[in-house]
């Protein structure tokens, strides 16, 4: 495997659903019958199953790929696309029905809250069981102790059982003991949502440094500025299968251009609209720089806002103002796309016009879900006022161009600016 730490060939993982059936009770006959059937398909495996109750269910499917030391991975993809199923059949927890796995070095994983701790045994006494389950030694442990007790903040509550710890402490002593115990390979699941902000962002700084210290961190989350900002390199599942496995930027762009939670709003039936009728909106989409419709963008991405609309007087439209307003997640208003504000009124809209399109070069946004309002005048007069249209999301992205991403909670917009050291004093 040379430098290859895990490599995965034709994996496939079958479950077996069972559909709860109509009857109110089960009676004995029926679980005779169903015993005879079990053992006729192991004597018989190509007697056709007619238990309508059962039925097979992949939830990987064929998937290949390898990782080398020092990679750090990104897994994305929607609920039920694999991902888990795929974390559970690397850290040996379940066993593949198909394919094969090969791994190569000591493997610390963190899938749930709470993974590997007996909850009667304190703080202190399963960070030992921790370490005694990875290999470590009882002195190896002794020497990062003190680093994982100051990492996961719980000194006060150290001689405590577990099982009296809130789901925060849980998470902040496992992945303390996961990520400081020196395995080879990290791997951990969305779990680090249940932590606060300033908690997640303190493991994603640990985890770059599992990375960079020459270690692999396999990392899977929906956060997709978490994956941009940490792995090199993504994997993409849907519905059990691999879709793409390049690097992060690429599979994250295709990922959310072709995500099934495409925007684009109807319009036709909103009953709480004002105005005239000479215009109404129709429709809304979003689109990325491609003209692919999303509903998530990045900060600093171009922007397309189309909006579709019709023309109900059939003739040449003057004087053509529109209105996109923005709100933020509590639903302040934080800015107006306004032809009126821009200078830049429609004088004159031909009759058979469908659609206004907005553009931003570069979207100021920082990450978070956005609501909007759409509003239009004709001579002055409200002809249509949609309030709470719709929303879109922004995640975090290279708005400076630095390779790294701005700071999260910095308010609602990102702007551009300089610094600069002078050797004398400005006057004012």
């Amino acid at each position: 495997m040379s430098d290859t730490v895990i490599r995965v060939e034709n994996l496939g993982k079958k479950y077996i659903i069972g559909h709860q059936k109509q009857e109110r009770y089960t009676a004995l006959r029926d679980v005779i019958t169903n015993k005879v059937k079990s053992i006729g398909s192991l004597i018989n495996p190509e007697a056709k199953n007619e238990n309508p109750a059962f039925e097979e269910f992949w939830a990987l499917k064929d998937v290949s790929f390898d990782i080398k030391q020092g990679d750090r991975v990104g897994i994305i993809g929607r609920n039920g696309a694999g991902k888990s199923t795929l974390l559970k059949i690397l850290s040996r927890i379940t066993e593949p029905t198909k394919g094969s796995i090969k791994i190569k070095g000591r493997v610390a994983s963190l899938l749930e809250v709470g993974t590997g701790f007996h909850p009667e045994l304190t703080g202190r006494e399963n960070i030992f069981l921790n370490g005694a389950i990875l290999g470590m030694g009882k002195e190896e442990i002794k020497r990062k102790f003190d680093e994982i007790v100051a990492f996961a903040e719980v000194e006060k509550f150290l001689d405590t059982p577990v099982k009296r710890y809130s789901s925060g402490m849980y998470v902040r002593l496992a992945f303390a003991v996961a990520a400081h115990l020196e395995p080879e390979i990290l791997i951990v699941d969305e779990v680090l949502a249940v932590g606060d902000a300033q908690f997640q962002k303190k493991c994603l700084g640990k985890m770059e440094d599992v990375g960079k210290e020459g270690r692999t961190v396999i990392f899977v989350s929906h956060q997709m500025a978490a994956i941009q900002n940490l792995c090199q390199r993504a994997i993409w599942l849907n519905q059990g299968e691999l879709v793409n496995d390049a690097q992060t930027q690429i599979v994250i762009s295709k990922y959310l251009s072709t995500s099934t939670n495409l925007l684009s709003i109807s319009l036709e039936d909103r009953k709480d609209r004002k105005g005239d009728g000479k215009i109404r909106f129709i429709s809304v989409e979003f689109q990325n720089e491609k003209g692919e419709n999303v509903t998530y963008f990045y900060s600093g991405q171009k922007v397309r806002i189309i909006l579709g609309f019709r023309n109900n007087t059939q003739q040449t439209l003057k004087n053509l103002n529109i209105a996109l307003g923005i709100d933020n997640q509590i639903g302040e208003r934080i800015t107006n796309l306004s032809t009126e504000v821009r200078g830049s009124d429609l004088d004159e809209v031909q009759a058979d016009a469908q659609s206004i399109v907005i553009e931003l070069d570069k979207l100021p946004l920082t990450p978070g879900r956005y609501g909007f309002t759409i509003f239009s005048t004709v001579n002055g007069t409200v002809s249509d006022w949609i309030a709470n249209a719709g929303f879109f999301e922004v995640e975090g992205g290279d708005f400076y161009g630095t390779g790294k991403l701005p700071p999260t909670m910095q308010g609602n917009f990102l702007l551009d600016y300089t610094f600069s050291i002078k050797d004398t004093v400005l006057s004012n």
